[in-house]
């Protein structure tokens, strides 16, 4: 732990150096929520638009936020600071959760932002339920950003990474539902949305949102977004022990 709290804080204090990559960060969510989000308001979503979008939101925010992290550490490997840590006594799980973890307060952090501004265009949602989905979009940024800490360190360069996570995160955004419920969609595509874990995940906040505590995707999108932290953050650690060996 204390390891893990080094990394964290020396990963969190670089981070609050330049704070420009947060904003930039949030542009797009913000402009999806000035300019799409109005659009919702005709359409038979059976509850507040505004419940049923800003929760895709919030995963687009995650999912785009944790996604492409793991550009930072091939400039680590690059500029020889994995290789200064072998000699280290720092543990070398703690080299990707201290990461993992300042990617996971910076993200909840924005989410907090675009949750404020998404109050003043009209959303309402209970606050036991915005809780819960902040809990999920947490569990999803760490393992998203755990996803592209490990794909960054099994690539080791740029240009096999940005094509291998843009080929990752397009097909999630369009199939998990963010922009608008798969119940719209045609079946075979509804199906086709349920082989995606962000689709879990996206139904689950938007259960918390509208209250529905009872509902079964809630429980189900914590399965799905722990279970699948823990695969990423085990492969990743496995990756970065083989790396600091």
């Amino acid at each position: 732990m204390h390891d893990i709290r080094l990394i964290f804080r020396h990963q969190l204090a670089m981070s609050l150096r330049s704070p420009l990559w947060m904003v930039v960060g949030l542009l797009q969510p913000l402009v999806y929520l000035a300019f799409f989000g109005p659009l919702l308001a005709g359409l038979p979503l059976g509850a507040n638009s505004w419940q049923v979008y800003i929760p895709g939101l919030l995963v687009q925010l995650a999912l785009f936020g944790a996604a492409f992290v793991g550009f930072t550490v091939i400039a680590d490997v690059r500029s020889g600071v994995i290789e200064r840590l072998r000699v280290t006594p720092v543990s070398r799980a703690a080299l990707l959760l201290g990461r993992v973890l300042r990617d996971v307060l910076l993200l909840v952090s924005q989410a907090v932002l675009l949750l404020a501004v998404a109050l003043i265009f009209g959303l309402r949602a209970p606050l036991p339920g915005v809780l819960l989905g902040l809990a999920l979009v947490a569990l999803l940024a760490a393992s998203l950003a755990a996803l592209s800490y490990a794909l960054a360190m099994a690539t080791r360069n740029e240009e096999s990474l940005a094509p291998l996570l843009n080929s990752v995160t397009v097909p999630l955004l369009l199939l998990s539902g963010i922009l608008l419920p798969m119940s719209l969609a045609p079946a075979w595509l509804d199906i086709v949305s349920r082989l995606t874990p962000l689709r879990y995940v996206v139904d689950g906040i938007r259960a918390a949102f509208l209250g529905e505590y009872t509902n079964t995707a809630i429980p189900i999108a914590f399965a799905v977004a722990v279970g699948l932290a823990a695969l990423t953050i085990a492969w990743g650690t496995r990756l970065f022990r083989r790396e600091a060996a």
